[in-house]
């Protein structure tokens, strides 16, 4: 596994370290190293050297420092001298850039393979609001539509007609940084639909999930009624989805109504009144230990964990701590 380093002035880069494994875990091979106020160019390289000795792996490394030019780049530029055929730095650190270099692990082994994955990512984090604020960019010329303008007429059956569900996630966030970042990298879905009759009728919540779609992915809100007869309908037999529920109730809706979910994962569920903590992100009620013991019935299996790279917990377990503390 390619090794990381995040190089700053100033806690910069603790503080990203930090951000980064909130939204995609803890990372094996990564270190933070900070050049402090009172510290000069050789103790910032002999902190890189002392991270890189603690990987598992010393022949990838990748620098992302926060200034071309700055100290940590300086010192980074100086240790990658005799290493430019493996190592890579990349400047202009921000939090996309990082989360993107760690989902790339998954399927890159060389630091400068993530070196030029991470760039586009890097820039398009770069956004200002409101949207008039950016620059006006001229459209390529003559560029061909990626997809048929226009329905397709109903019963018309594109691919086998199914819907491939990447992933369906219980998460009462909705669409925030860990999906946008870690799992729709770790599922690669073409379309985010959110799976709630509550949220299909809030236009605010609505636009805001739209808005915070990644790039390349259309996030859509539809009611459970509506997931069904998508479901049903063989139109949508090219589409690669992730599903977002607020709880285990709408999904076992979904699934009596014949959305064809074989695996939930269980991300975070909040704690309100009448609910009760069984770990660090999930709470649960009465009727949430009942929905989840129906979907067991309707064979459903379940993956319970926050981000990919957590340990999967067993939710036999929780459902048990939760009815007895219920009792």
């Amino acid at each position: 596994m390619v090794g990381i380093i995040l190089a700053s002035h100033g806690d910069f880069a603790k503080g990203i370290l930090q951000s980064g494994a909130m939204i995609f875990g803890e990372q094996q091979n990564v270190a933070a190293c900070v050049l402090e106020p009172s510290e000069g160019p050789d103790d910032i390289k002999a902190k890189m050297q002392e991270a890189i000795n603690s990987f598992d792996d010393q022949e990838e490394v990748l620098f992302l420092v926060d200034l071309w030019g700055g100290t940590p780049f300086n010192q980074a530029n100086s240790l990658l001298e005799d290493h430019k055929d493996k190592w890579a730095i990349v400047s202009g650190m921000n939090l996309p850039m990082v989360i993107e270099s760690y989902a790339s692990r998954f399927s890159m082994n060389t630091a400068h393979e993530i070196a030029a994955a991470i760039l586009g990512t890097a820039k398009d984090g770069v956004k200002v609001k409101p949207e008039e604020l950016e620059p006006e960019v001229a459209a390529p010329a003559a560029q061909e539509a990626e997809v048929p303008q226009g329905a397709l007429p109903p019963g018309t059956v594109v691919g086998d007609g199914k819907i491939k569900y990447v992933l369906a996630r219980i998460d009462s966030r909705l669409l925030h940084g860990q999906v946008a970042t870690a799992w729709t990298k770790a599922t690669q879905p073409t379309r985010i639909i959110v799976v709630s009759d509550a949220v299909a009728k809030d236009d605010l919540r609505k636009r805001l999930i739209q808005q915070a779609a990644p790039p390349g992915v259309k996030a859509d809100v539809v009611p459970i009624s509506k997931m069904i007869e998508v479901a049903k309908d063989p139109r949508f037999g090219a589409t690669k989805a992730l599903l977002l529920f607020e709880n285990p109730e709408d999904v076992a809706t979904a699934v009596e109504g014949g959305v064809e979910i074989e695996e939930v994962n269980v991300g975070s569920m909040a704690h309100s009144t009448g609910k009760v903590v069984v770990n660090k992100v999930l709470s649960m009620g009465t009727e949430d230990v009942a929905a989840f013991e129906k979907l067991k019935t309707l064979g459903v299996t379940f993956d319970v964990r926050k981000v990919p790279n957590d340990s999967k917990a067993n939710l036999d377990e929780l459902l048990n701590r939760a009815k007895n503390e219920l009792k």
